[in-house]
């Protein structure tokens, strides 16, 4: 196994994480800008109140998109393990 294969495969486990974990960090990131701007304005300051909100939207988004990260990951690991004997080759 050669550095180009290593880098090869690390790139590749990088770009699945960044892929599956975009879309839930996204909508986290949304949801509390949303809350945080909502409380800046009201000066209502409860560090507790955007919990639900985000805990809530968080769950949608997995019940949406779940079923695809579940995919693109066996898809992942299927490629990586078809690909285990042409590596010490």
């Amino acid at each position: 196994m050669d550095i180009a294969t290593v880098i090869d495969l690390g790139h590749q486990a990088l770009w699945i994480t960044v892929l599956v974990s975009a879309p839930l960090l996204g909508v986290a990131l949304a949801v509390g800008l949303f809350i945080g701007i909502i409380q800046a304005a009201t000066s209502v300051n409860e560090a507790t109140l955007s919990f639900i909100p985000k805990l809530a939207a968080l769950g949608i988004t997995l019940a949406v998109v779940g079923g695809w990260q579940i995919a693109t990951m066996v898809e992942y690991m299927r490629s990586l393990f078809q690909r285990i004997p042409t590596l010490f080759s």
